[in-house]
């Protein structure tokens, strides 16, 4: 509902977001985990709006083991969208690649392998050797490409993070922490390509010679839980036993990121039980949408019209607990009047969103037409302007004549 109180507003700063994704950055939802948990280091976000339902312990620095491999696949995935690479690109493994313990596709040394072939090994099998021949492939050495996702994890925010190497192998001084876990997850789903390969729950990497490796997916959840389809697992002694889990429903997205959990099955039932209680607890909700009509005018002086519709500048985008959205209203606060022309798109002022009486969100509030001069007006004005820039073009020619004698 929106609230018809129009403020005149004359010194307004009206250079507002595009969108209006409302709760990025706000304190969590839940003051702490509404569930029994018994991970270490945990948060449930919500990955539209990157709002915190709940957390324990997210900014703890922590190995991931695995999980690391997030940033990889990420960094493969942006320079496979920028063109620099493609999928049928042929990766030669190095002896350095193909020397990687833990999870392996069982590369060859001297063997080339299709980017994509290696790029699903990454994603479904967790494959070290694959992760570390891309990244050669992408910046000539690991070390190379080590200091790139350094570089990206500060780019996005990730304050907590250090990656010593690309796979997530015990290293020392290697870390992240829950949160950039979350944060750096969310960024796969700007890259669809991802779920190509993610939502694989078996297949094989075929080699030179006939040799065939099997890869199962290490996430059990993309085949056992309802919506589930990617992110990462991981595990080490170090790291105990780690995951990064999705799951998509009725156009919501959640993101469950559990870190240190006892044994491989726990992270996957903590995982499984924090989805369940986003899906069940909460939904997200748009009150308007990027056009919507404020069903108000401001004047327009000089105009072909007296008026300009006013609608809103951007979609927003709330998460809510579920029954909460009897509780939204609007109200919008206008300047006075414009001048005209003013074009479509135009800023008028701001709408802002409340919840409960609070401000949760403020967007744009924009023309929603082009109102021009009026037809004999705009012809004068035309005629004085062009009449004054060519004033302004003789006195230039005149300038330049002067310095050139």
């Amino acid at each position: 509902m929106l609230k018809k109180t129009v403020s005149l507003l004359l010194a307004l700063a009206l250079l507002l977001p595009a969108s209006a994704l409302a709760n990025e950055d706000a304190q969590p939802l839940e003051e702490s985990a509404p569930i029994a948990l018994t991970s270490p280091s945990l948060i449930l976000t919500e990955a539209k709006t990157g709002q915190v339902i709940f957390e324990k312990d997210a900014d703890a620095r922590r190995p991931v083991a695995s999980v690391t491999k997030v940033m990889t696949i990420l960094l493969t995935l942006e320079a496979l969208d920028e063109g620099r690479v493609s999928t049928g690109d042929s990766v030669t493994v190095s002896e350095h690649a193909m020397s990687m313990g833990g999870s392996q596709a069982f590369l060859q040394a001297g063997e080339s392998y299709k980017l994509g072939e290696l790029l699903k090994s990454m994603i479904v099998a967790s494959a070290n050797d694959a992760a570390v021949a891309l990244a050669e492939h992408l910046d000539g050495t690991e070390e190379a490409f080590v200091r790139r996702m350094n570089a990206r994890a500060q780019e996005l925010g990730m304050e907590n993070t250090r990656y010593v190497n690309c796979t997530g192998l015990p290293a020392q001084g290697h870390y992240t922490t829950a949160r950039d876990v979350a944060t750096l997850s969310r960024q796969l789903d700007v890259h669809p390509r991802y779920y190509e390969y993610s939502t694989i729950w078996m297949d094989e990497l075929r080699h030179s010679g006939g040799r065939v490796t099997q890869l199962t997916n290490t996430n059990k959840l993309i085949r056992f839980y309802s919506g589930c389809d990617g992110y990462k697992t991981g595990s080490t002694n170090e790291a105990r036993y780690c995951i990064s889990a999705t799951a998509k429903k009725d156009g919501m997205r959640l993101i469950a990121v559990v870190l240190g959990a006892a044994a491989s099955q726990t992270r996957f039932d903590e995982a499984r039980a924090m989805l369940d209680y986003g899906f069940s607890s909460y939904q997200l909700f748009s009150p308007v949408k990027g056009g919507d009509s404020l069903g108000m005018q401001v004047p327009v002086r000089l105009g072909a019209k007296d008026a300009v519709d006013a609608v809103s500048g951007a979609t927003c985008e709330l998460l809510l607990r579920r029954g909460e959205e009897g509780d939204v209203t609007m109200e919008a606060a206008l300047v006075d009047g414009v001048d005209a022309p003013i074009r479509e798109g135009d800023a008028l002022g701001e709408l802002r969103v409340m919840l409960r009486g609070e401000r949760v969100a403020t967007l744009s509030a924009v023309a929603g037409e082009t109102v021009e001069l009026p037809g004999l007006l705009g012809a004068l004005l035309r005629i004085r302007d062009g009449f004054l820039l060519g004033g302004r073009h003789a006195l230039k020619g005149l300038d330049s004549a002067a310095k050139q004698e």
